[in-house]
């Protein structure tokens, strides 16, 4: 499907005239918008957004184990219609196995990363709460998980890994969007809202 905003041409690599949805998951390397993209979708499908960095993250910043993480967004899943936002890949199979579309933000390795300050720094100037009373820190950004640091060193393997699973025969029940930019991605979401939402499935 091609379209055109502001005199340019997109190709996004999908066919938008399917009914999109109704249990979609939105991932790509931090900073690409994931959340804002994902918040998006569910306001248009009338579905829960499940944030997955809420279910993982506790209070203080403690991690859940992967059982507890698997079994809290499988109870947030459960139903016929919701958008997952985030990656987790050594545990999507829960939720991937039941979504009908995959969105995956592959923005250049510069954009992703450079949002990714500005969130930082929004997130540090305003004491912006995250996820279960957590908020950044600066002593956080010396980490090397560190979303700013991520956003650049795993570019690269984050998109291989994605080309990989895109590719899958296991995952080929999933409609695959793959959006290049910002301005493909604000185009592309105008296309899927102007469609009604799908029935649940």
């Amino acid at each position: 499907m091609t379209f055109e905003v502001e005199g340019e041409t997109f190709r996004c690599g999908c066919d938008c005239h399917r009914p999109f949805g109704p249990r979609v998951v939105v991932g790509g390397v931090s900073g690409s918008g994931k959340s804002t993209l994902a918040r998006a979708l569910a306001t248009l499908l009338d579905a829960p957004c499940v944030e997955l960095d809420a279910h993982f993250h506790g209070p203080g910043w403690t991690e859940r184990s992967d059982e507890e993480f698997v079994a809290s967004v499988t109870a947030a899943t459960a139903g016929d219609r919701w958008v997952v936002d985030g990656n987790y890949s050594r545990v999507r199979d829960a939720w991937w196995s039941r979504a009908t579309d995959f969105v995956w933000l592959d923005y250049p390795r510069h954009v992703a990363t450079l949002r990714t300050v500005r969130r930082t720094a929004r997130r540090l100037a305003l004491r912006e709460e995250l996820w279960n009373g957590n908020r950044e820190r600066l002593s956080n950004l010396l980490e090397p998980g560190h979303p700013i640091r991520w956003s650049w060193t795993q570019h690269p393997a984050s998109r291989a890994k994605y080309e990989a699973t895109t590719a899958d025969p296991r995952w080929s029940h999933l409609h695959v969007v793959r959006l290049r930019s910002p301005k493909e991605t604000a185009a592309w979401l105008n296309q899927v809202s102007a469609s009604p939402a799908p029935p649940p499935a």
